[in-house]
């Protein structure tokens, strides 16, 4: 057989979809496998825990190379190089040169490491592909589409009601029932149900360590995600005042598809706050909002780990979970009370199925993932663009795998993920062809130039978005105060300089091994990031922590796999299992407590001083009317001046106890209160001379005092008006 050349090599590496890739084999010089095992083993554990190694007469002319090399060398420094490279990055003492020089460093180890063998990423596990005709129960299937289309007849006027919501159920559990494969080595629900009430029967309940392990993971993030929820952020703003007012109208029987209040928003946040305020009791509230959203990000968390364990193993998915658990950016995103965490809440179980899927060839998966890619749309805009995202998966999947059966059922398998999907989006996609401009409206904005001109060429504003979002990890997040420290990276050191890592090994592994799932995790994330890039018209809103939030997850992904990867690597450099467990442990731990702290710091202190600056005090108004309700006055003999820029005086009324009651009261209107005889209290801004002269014209006796706000140059004035004797 003739010995491939150069030239085949780099046209087996360009062209590889056209047959074997051809590898060129190692020196024999250079210890691989086998000898590299033989070379660590030859460490000895001293009696007082210390590593000794052999002498240079054993190691030849290399021994402080190899020296180097058992002490884990390879793992350490790379590690140590991004850690640095990240700390240089960090605010507010960065130095940009120096950070690159260390990262380009840490690029050049990772690069000869992973050539070498002595550094990989944990390997994709294999599955049995599972054959699959596609057959299909074609009653229930037609009973689907028919039902189907008499529910996206009865969906017209935007409103959820009993018939096109039974029609529209009873459409879903039959086109599902119609392609769902059961599992034949699957339990009856029968015997299942057996067991359960046995195993209750008997008290006994276990848990693995790992078991343990996972579920003392998902508490530390339960604490990042719930700590001082009612407090952190502390303010509201006008975007949520408009949330509160469509929850109301749910609460009021109001039931619509579409919410078409502040340029139109999708349901799901509506129903979930809904849910919540009667649930716990907590009404129409900030706080309600609060808890919807930091439930949809916790919730996100198990998928990931799903995620990380079929696409690596279990380790994989607890690192990932748990970098995601406790890292400020999905935990902001979470907190703030918007719908930005509904992104990557549907978008992590639909990339589970998906992937699942795809490497498994089980049409179930394809069912759920349309099942999630539909209710995604209802949830947050920027998930609109993760359909592209879905079709270059299956692209990637199609040219990496060559074989007619594969690509014949996993075609079969878009196909149904096409129409499950496309029948859970099926109220919304009624609105939509009804009523393109308000459905489209936020979207076209911000891609096109229907509010504003491009201020540069398209092609060139789409570029520096790209690069700019592409370096928000390690750079700057961009300048959204409401959901972000601002102008600092949008992960921690630790996060950071693992996805530096992961990301240079799963390239490199992919240019040597083809792998389409190394592909794939690396170009979702420029994808799942593509409506804050498209943000032509307004670059200044990119990059953007909440239109990203769907990339987190292969981000995080990237990071749990780059950290398994290197305590795997150093693990393996040691002789003694016992010491390679503990120091593999404890790097991890420290890891782990050093991200722990930065991030609590970052969530709790940063961003809370960070977003009290920027926003109103409207707690402070809501206290203070409160108070007055409670024991001078009533709630509706108060009021507050309106002044431009300045409080949402909706927001007032819902601090005070009184959600649906707008406070503002103009300066033009002030003398409309004359004929009240009760006590009065008039709230306004001290830059307002008018509100003053004119109160101090109709209230000669009434009392004038500055309020000190907690937040500096957040001070008001409140003007308390005695009652009138009659």
């Amino acid at each position: 057989m003739k010995e491939p050349s150069v030239l085949d090599y780099v046209k087996s590496k360009i062209f590889f979809w056209r047959g074997e890739i051809v590898e060129i084999p190692w020196p024999s010089d250079e210890p691989q496998g086998a000898d590299l095992l033989e070379l660590v083993q030859e460490l000895h554990l001293e009696d007082d825990g210390s590593f000794s190694a052999p002498d240079d007469s054993d190691l030849g002319t290399s021994s402080a190379f190899d020296l180097i090399r058992w002490i884990g060398w390879w793992a350490v420094v790379p590690l140590g190089l991004a850690l640095f490279a990240q700390r240089a990055l960090e605010p507010p003492d960065r130095s940009l040169n120096a950070g690159i020089v260390l990262y380009m460093l840490t690029l050049g180890v990772l690069v000869w490491a992973q050539l070498r063998g002595h550094l990989t990423l944990p390997k994709i596990t294999s599955i049995d592909y599972q054959s699959d005709q596609f057959a299909v129960r074609p009653v229930p299937m037609w009973g689907g589409i028919v039902f189907g289309l008499l529910a996206f007849l009865a969906f017209g006027g935007n409103r959820f009601t009993q018939v096109n919501l039974t029609l529209w159920i009873v459409s879903l559990a039959l086109f599902f029932y119609a392609f769902w494969k059961p599992n034949a080595e699957a339990l009856p629900w029968r015997e299942k149900l057996r067991i359960a009430n046995d195993n209750f029967k008997s008290y006994g309940v276990t848990f693995s360590p790992w078991t343990l392990l996972v579920i003392g993971v998902f508490a530390l993030s339960a604490f990042f995600r719930f700590y001082q929820l009612d407090s952190v952020p502390p303010e509201m703003f006008s975007d949520h005042a408009e949330k509160l007012l469509d929850v109301a109208d749910v609460l009021d029987g109001e039931y619509s598809i579409f919410f078409t209040r502040n340029t139109g928003r999708e349901a799901f946040q509506m129903y979930l706050t809904a849910a919540v305020a009667r649930l716990f009791g907590t009404g129409l509230s900030f706080l309600s909002l609060k808890l919807g959203t930091a439930l949809a990000g916790l919730f996100t968390l198990p998928f990931i780990y799903l995620l990380g364990k079929e696409i690596a193993n279990r380790r994989v998915g607890l690192l990932a979970m748990a970098f995601a658990g406790i890292a400020y950016w999905p935990n902001v995103i979470s907190r703030v009370a918007l719908r930005f965490t509904l992104y990557p809440f549907f978008a992590a179980p639909m990339l589970y199925f998906l992937v699942r899927g795809l490497r498994r060839g089980t049409r179930n998966d394809f069912l759920l993932a349309g099942f999630f890619l539909g209710l995604g749309l209802h949830g947050y805009s920027p998930f609109r663009f993760v359909p592209f995202v879905v079709l270059v998966a299956v692209g990637l999947h199609l040219v990496h795998r060559r074989s007619k059966e594969v690509s014949r059922q996993t075609l079969w398998g878009l196909i149904v993920l096409i129409f499950s999907s496309l029948l859970v989006f099926l109220p919304l996609l009624r609105f939509a062809l009804a009523n393109l401009d308000s459905f489209s409206y936020r979207m076209m904005t911000r891609m096109t130039q229907v509010e504003q001109a491009f201020s540069n060429p398209a092609w060139q504003i789409f570029f520096k978005n790209l690069w700019d979002v592409m370096t928000m990890y390690f750079w700057d997040d961009g300048e959204i105060w409401v959901h972000s420290v601002t102008h600092r990276p949008a992960l921690g050191v630790v996060s950071a300089a693992l996805f530096f890592i992961g990301g240079v090994m799963l390239t490199v592994r992919y240019l040597r091994r083809r792998e389409w799932l190394d592909a794939f995790l690396l170009i979702s994330i420029p994808l799942l990031m593509m409506t804050s890039v498209l943000s032509l018209a307004f670059p200044g809103e990119n990059p953007s922590l909440n239109r990203t939030g769907g990339a987190l997850i292969p981000v995080f992904l990237i990071v749990g796999m780059a950290l398994d990867g290197l305590l795997t690597s150093l693990k393996g450099s040691l002789r003694s299992p016992v010491w390679g467990k503990r120091l593999t442990w404890g790097v991890g731990v420290l890891l782990l407590a050093w991200s722990c702290a930065q991030n609590y710091d970052l969530v709790f202190r940063q961003y809370t001083d960070y977003f009290a600056l920027g926003s109103w005090n409207t707690s402070e108004m809501g206290a203070v009317i409160r108070q007055f309700a409670d024991t001078a006055g009533t709630e509706d003999s108060a009021w507050v001046v309106p002044y431009p820029h300045w409080v949402d005086t909706r927001l007032v009324g819902i601090r005070a106890g009184v959600p649906l009651h707008d406070y503002a009261l103009w300066p033009d209107q002030l003398s409309q209160t004359l004929d009240d005889p009760r006590v009065k209290l008039f709230i306004f801004k001290p830059e307002d001379t008018i509100a003053l002269e004119t109160l101090r014209d109709l209230y000669p006796t009434g009392s004038l005092q500055l309020y000190d706000s907690a937040i500096e140059h957040k001070d008001f004035y409140i003007y308390f008006v005695p009652p009138v004797e009659r």
